[in-house]
C-alpha cells in the first residue's frame, strides 16, 4: 500500500479514545491486514476518531477479506472452453406459432390473479451520464407525456393487474414491486414516489431496499481511505440483488406473499414490459430455474455480453464482450450465417423463488466479485485502485436449467445510458424507439396519423395505462387520425 504523507500538525486532543485507536479494533485490522486504516489517527479531531471507530466497526471484516482473497485470487484464472448457446435452449422469434404466444400469455395471465409473479427492480443508479444527479428512474426521456422512466413502469404493472383481472373475472390482484436503490439514490427515490403518489399503485405493494457497498482497495487488497477517517466505498454491482434480497428477508417476504417466480430488470429501458405475461407463461412452460430475454448482436464488435455455455453439456452463463476475444466475436455458423455467439444479455430475467434462495447461498459461499480498476476518490486525491462487484447474471452459471426467449430491439430493448449527442443508447434514441413503436401499435388497430415533421423523426404515445403491448385499441383508434407528436390516452 502506498505510503500516506500528511503535513505536520499539532497532536491532536485525545478525545473519548485517548491517544491511541482501540486496542481490540486495531488486533482485529491486522488480522486482516487492514491496521493501514488507522495510519493517520494522531492527526485526526475527536470527532473524526469517533467517526472513524464506527465505520470500520460497520464493516464484516472477516467477510470482506474472505471476498477481497477470493476475487484477487481468481484474476488470471482462465476461463473454461465455452460453447455456442444450443439451438434447443432459445426460443426464437420465428419459431414461434399464435397458438404459443396466445397459450403462454393466458398462462402468465393466470399465474399473476393468482398472486404468484413478483417484481424486481436494480435502481441503484444515478443519471450522472445523462446530466442528472436524480436517480435514473426519475428522468424523463421527452416523450409528449412528460412521464419519468418509474412512471412508465408503474403503468404498466397497473395495466398487466387489469388484464389478469379481466383474465379471471376476479379481483385485481396486486404484483409486489421491490425496488433496489443504492446509498445514492434511496432518499431521493422514496420522496419521487411519496410525491406522485406511487403513480397510482398501492404504496403498501411498493418495497425500496438498499444494495450493499464494499471497500474499495489497492492491487494488494489493503483499503483505499477517501478521508483520513473514512475507508472508500463502492456499490456492490446490480448483482449485489441476490446478498440484499437474502440479508433483508425479502426472499422469506415473498414466500409469504404465495410468490413463485420472481422478474428482475434494469431501470433504464424504456420498452421494458414489466411483468411481461407471455414470458412468464413461457418460463413456467420450460420448467426452468432460470431465464433471460435475449437481442441478436446488431455487429460483431457490438459491446454486449452474450449468453455462451460453459463446456459441452454444462450450465448456460455471460461472456462480457471484453473476454471475447477476435475470433470468437467474429466467428460464423456456416449454417445460418449468422453470428455463433449471437445471443447478447440485456438484463430482463426470470426465476423461480427456490432457485432464488439457492443461488444466493452459493454467491455467498464462493465469494467472487468482478474487480474494476478505477480511479477511487482518496486521501491523495485520487488514487488507482479497485471496486468490486458481482453482476446480475452471474446466477446463471449456477442455474441447472437455464432458457433464453428472444425479443425485438425495436419492440422491447430502448437503453438510456448516454447524454444526447452520443452516438447510441441516448434519450433521444430512445423516445423515438418508443413513439415508432406507438405508431405502429395505432395503425395495425386502424389509426392514422399526421405530422409536422417527418415521421421518422417522431411519432404518437399510447399510454401504458391503455394497452400494454397494443391491445385494445380498435375502440379509440379505428377511423381516427392522431397528430404526432402527441400521447394516446383513454
Amino acid at each position: 500500500m502506498a505510503e500516506i504523507v500528511v503535513a505536520e500538525r499539532a497532536p491532536a486532543p485525545a478525545g473519548r479514545w485517548g491517544a491511541a485507536p482501540p486496542q481490540e479494533l486495531l488486533e482485529r485490522l491486522k488480522d486482516y491486514g487492514q491496521e493501514g486504516a488507522f495510519a493517520l489517527w494522531d492527526e485526526l479531531a475527536p470527532e473524526e476518531r469517533d467517526f472513524l471507530v464506527r465505520d470500520i466497526e460497520s464493516l464484516d471484516l472477516a467477510r470482506i477479506d474472505r471476498i477481497v482473497r477470493c476475487s484477487l485470487r481468481s484474476q488470471g484464472v482462465p476461463l473454461p472452453a465455452v460453447e455456442p448457446v444450443p439451438e434447443s435452449s432459445v426460443s426464437t422469434v420465428e419459431d414461434r406459432t399464435p397458438e404459443d404466444k396466445q397459450r403462454w400469455w393466458k398462462r402468465g395471465l393466470k399465474a399473476i390473479s393468482e398472486g404468484k409473479l413478483a417484481v424486481v427492480l436494480l435502481a441503484g443508479g444515478q443519471g450522472t451520464r445523462l446530466g442528472s444527479s436524480d436517480p435514473k428512474g426519475c428522468f424523463s426521456i421527452g416523450l409528449p407525456s412528460g412521464k419519468s422512466l418509474f412512471q412508465l413502469q408503474a403503468e404498466r404493472i397497473l395495466c398487466v393487474q387489469k388484464l389478469a383481472a379481466q383474465s379471471t373475472d376476479g379481483n385485481t390482484p396486486q404484483i409486489h414491486w421491490y425496488i433496489m436503490t443504492s446509498p445514492f439514490t434511496d432518499e431521493a427515490t422514496h420522496k419521487f414516489f411519496e410525491s406522485h403518489r406511487y403513480f397510482g399503485l398501492e404504496p403498501d405493494q411498493v418495497t425500496f431496499f438498499q444494495q450493499g457497498t464494499i471497500p474499495c482497495v489497492s492491487a494488494d487488497g489493503r483499503f483505499i481511505m477517501e478521508t483520513p477517517y473514512k475507508v472508500a466505498r463502492a456499490p456492490d454491482g446490480n448483482g449485489g440483488v441476490y446478498a440484499a434480497l437474502k440479508s433483508q428477508r425479502l426472499l422469506d417476504d415473498m414466500a409469504g406473499r404465495g410468490v413463485k417466480y420472481v422478474d428482475c430488470y434494469g431501470v433504464d429501458n424504456v420498452l421494458v414490459r414489466v411483468a411481461d405475461p407471455t414470458f412468464l407463461g413461457y418460463f413456467i412452460d420450460k420448467g426452468v430455474c432460470a431465464a433471460a430475454k435475449v437481442v441478436r448482436k446488431a455487429y460483431p464488435q457490438e459491446k454486449v455480453g452474450v449468453f455462451v455455455q460453459r463446456g459441452r453439456g454444462g450450465p448456460l452463463s455471460v461472456v462480457e464482450y471484453s473476454e471475447m476475444d477476435a475470433a470468437m466475436t467474429t466467428e460464423i455458423n456456416q449454417r445460418t450465417g449468422r453470428l455463433r455467439y449471437c445471443w447478447s444479455n440485456v438484463c430482463l430475467h426470470m426465476f423461480t423463488l427456490d432457485f432464488l434462495n439457492q443461488v444466493t447461498n452459493s454467491l455467498e459461499k464462493d465469494s467472487i466479485y468482478h474487480l474494476a480498476e478505477k480511479k477511487i476518490p482518496s486521501i491523495h486525491g485520487f488514487t488507482t485502485g479497485l471496486k468490486l462487484e458481482q453482476f446480475i447474471f452471474d446466477v446463471f452459471t449456477y442455474s441447472p436449467s437455464t432458457a433464453l426467449f428472444e425479443i425485438l430491439r425495436e419492440e422491447e430493448f430502448a437503453p438510456v445510458k448516454n447524454a444526447n449527442g452520443a452516438t447510441y443508447d441516448t434519450p433521444d434514441s430512445a423516445r423515438l424507439m418508443l413513439l415508432r413503436l406507438h405508431s405502429r401499435w395505432v395503425v395495425a388497430a386502424g389509426g392514422f396519423l399526421t405530422h409536422s415533421v417527418p415521421l421518422y423523426m417522431t411519432g404518437v404515445e399510447v399510454s401504458p395505462l391503455s394497452s400494454y403491448v397494443g391491445e385494445n385499441l380498435e375502440a379509440i383508434c379505428r377511423g381516427r387520425t392522431f397528430h404526432a407528436p402527441s400521447e394516446i390516452s383513454f
